[in-house]
C-alpha cells in the first residue's frame, strides 16, 4: 500500500526549518512520507552539519533560490524577490519529477511556511494538490498581517507599510499587547499563550509547542555542526546556576557591544555558556572571548538548544527571542532577559516581559548601547526574584499539559493527521 505523500517547504532560514522539520518528523511516526524541500545553499549546509541518521521516510531535497554562491542570503528583500522569481516554476519541476518518478507514492499534499512561501500553496491549487499553511511565530504576528488594512484606514502606517509616525498602538483587540509601531514586524502557536488571538483566526490549529525531546537529536535542520560538549560542561555546574546566552541565526553586534556584552557575563561571576556564531560580530571574536572563559564560561559556535534549556544547571535564557527560543525557554521553566534584534522579536519580548511576566528586558543609553553594568544589574535581579522564576515553572506546567494526549495542541495535532489521511 502506498504512503501517503507530504511535501514540506520552509523559508530558508534557520528559525524556519527547524519548527518545520520537527513537525515532519512528527508526521512521519504516523506512517507518511516526507520531501523535505530547502533551498540548493541551505540544503548543503543541512547536510554538512548532520551527526545523525534521518529518518529512512524524510527525504531532504533542494532547488535553487535565485541567488547566485556571492550573494548575501542575510540581505532579506533580495533573497525574497530572487526566490519569488525561480522558485515556483523550480517546485513545479521537483513535484513533476518526483509524481513520475514514485509509482503510487505521488505527493498528496503540500505544507508551505505560511510566513514567505505562500506561493508554494498556489502551485498547490494549479496542480490539485492537498495544501496547508504553517504559521512558525506568533498568532499575534499573523494576526497583525490581517490587520493591515484597518492599519492603512486609520493612517498608522502609509502604502508601503511604513508607521506615518513612532506611536504605542492597540492594533490587536483588548487582551492583546500594546507595541511600538517601531517594532511592527512585517517580515507552533500556543492558544494558552494567545488565547485572543485565536478567536480572530478560527480556522488555525495551534498545535505546539513543537519539541524535540531527549531521544532525538536536535541537530537535524540546523545549518551550523553542533558542539555537543557543552552538555558535559553543564553537567559539571551547579543546578540553576548558569546564564544561557545565545542569539539565534540572524543577530549580528558592532563591536562595542560585542565588549560590552563580554565584558558584561565577565561581571556577573556566574558561570555561562555563550553560543557564539562565526558570523556574530564582523570582526574577530577571539579577543575577548578567550580571555573571558577562563574557569566559568564556555563559548560554543552552535548549540543543542532544547537539551540545554532543558539542563538543570541552566538559570536564565539570554535570548534575541525569536519564537522558537522563546517556546523553548518557556516551555522549560527558564526565566529571560530579552535582547530582540528584528522583525516579530520585538512582539514577542511584549510577551515574555509585559503579559507572561516571565523575564526582563536590557535598558539602552544614550548611544543604544546595553552596558556590561546593565547586563550584570539585570541579572542579579531577574535571578534574585523568585516570583519570576515561579510564573516561569506554571507556564512550563500549563504547556507540557497541552501537548500531553488529551492536551488541546495534541487532538489538534491528530485531526490534522486524520485530514491528511482523507
Amino acid at each position: 500500500m502506498a504512503m501517503a505523500h507530504i511535501l514540506v517547504i520552509p523559508f530558508p532560514a534557520q528559525g524556519h526549518v527547524n519548527p518545520l522539520m520537527l513537525l515532519s518528523r512528527k508526521i512521519v511516526k504516523h506512517g507518511f512520507k516526507i520531501t523535505f524541500v530547502n533551498t540548493d545553499f541551505n540544503h548543503s549546509r543541512v547536510v554538512g552539519a548532520l551527526d545523525s541518521l534521518m529518518d529512512s521516510n524524510i527525504s531532504l531535497v533542494s532547488i535553487p533560490d535565485g541567488l547566485g554562491p556571492e550573494d548575501d542570503r542575510n540581505e532579506l528583500g533580495k533573497l525574497c524577490e530572487a526566490m519569488l522569481h525561480t522558485m515556483p516554476e523550480k517546485l513545479e519541476e521537483l513535484i513533476n519529477y518526483i509524481n513520475a518518478s514514485n509509482g503510487d507514492d505521488k505527493i498528496s499534499c503540500i505544507v508551505a511556511d505560511a510566513a514567505g512561501m505562500g506561493w508554494a500553496i498556489e502551485i498547490g491549487i494549479k496542480m490539485g494538490i492537498k495544501r496547508a499553511f504553517f504559521w512558525p511565530g506568533t498568532a499575534a504576528s499573523l494576526a497583525l498581517q490581517f490587520s493591515i488594512p484597518r492599519l492603512l484606514d486609520d493612517g498608522i502606517i502609509n502604502s508601503d507599510g511604513i508607521p506615518t509616525q513612532r506611536q504605542v498602538i492597540q492594533p490587536l483587540p483588548a487582551g492583546m499587547p500594546v507595541m511600538d509601531t517601531d517594532y511592527i514586524p512585517w517580515i507552533r502557536i500556543v492558544p494558552e499563550l494567545e488565547p485572543v488571538t485565536f478567536s480572530l483566526a478560527p480556522k488555525l490549529l495551534p498545535i505546539g509547542p513543537l519539541m524535540s525531546s531527549k531521544r532525538i537529536e536536535d541537530s537535524v535542520g540546523q545549518f551550523w555542526q553542533v558542539d555537543h560538549s557543552c552538555l558535559n560542561w553543564l553537567d559539571q555546574q551547579p543546578p540553576c546556576s548558569v546564564l544561557y546566552v545565545a542569539f539565534g541565526s540572524f543577530t549580528v553586534f558592532d563591536p562595542t557591544q560585542f565588549q560590552e556584552l563580554a565584558l558584561g557575563l565577565e561581571l556577573t561571576n556566574r558561570p555561562f555558556l555563550w553560543v557564539v556564531r562565526p558570523d556574530i560580530v564582523d570582526w574577530s571574536r577571539t579577543a575577548y572571548t578567550n580571555e573571558i572563559q577562563g574557569t566559568r564560561g564556555k563559548i560554543v559556535g552552535w548549540a543543542p538548544q532544547t537539551k540545554v534549556l532543558n539542563h538543570p544547571s541552566i538559570a536564565c535564557f539570554i535570548s534575541h527571542c525569536g519564537w522558537n527560543s522563546t517556546i523553548e525557554g518557556v516551555s522549560n521553566g527558564v526565566p529571560f532577559l530579552s535582547w530582540p534584534y528584528f522583525a516579530d522579536q520585538f512582539l514577542d519580548r511584549i510577551y515574555i516581559c509585559d503579559v507572561w511576566k516571565v523575564g526582563l528586558g536590557f535598558e539602552l543609553d544614550e548611544n543604544g548601547i546595553v552596558l556590561r553594568e546593565e547586563v550584570k544589574r539585570k541579572v542579579d535581579q531577574l535571578l534574585g526574584d523568585e516570583s519570576i522564576r515561579a510564573r516561569s515553572l506554571e507556564f512550563k506546567k500549563m504547556l507540557m499539559n497541552n501537548i500531553a494526549d488529551n492536551g488541546q495542541s495534541s487532538k489538534n495535532f491528530n485531526n490534522f493527521i486524520q485530514w491528511l489521511k482523507a
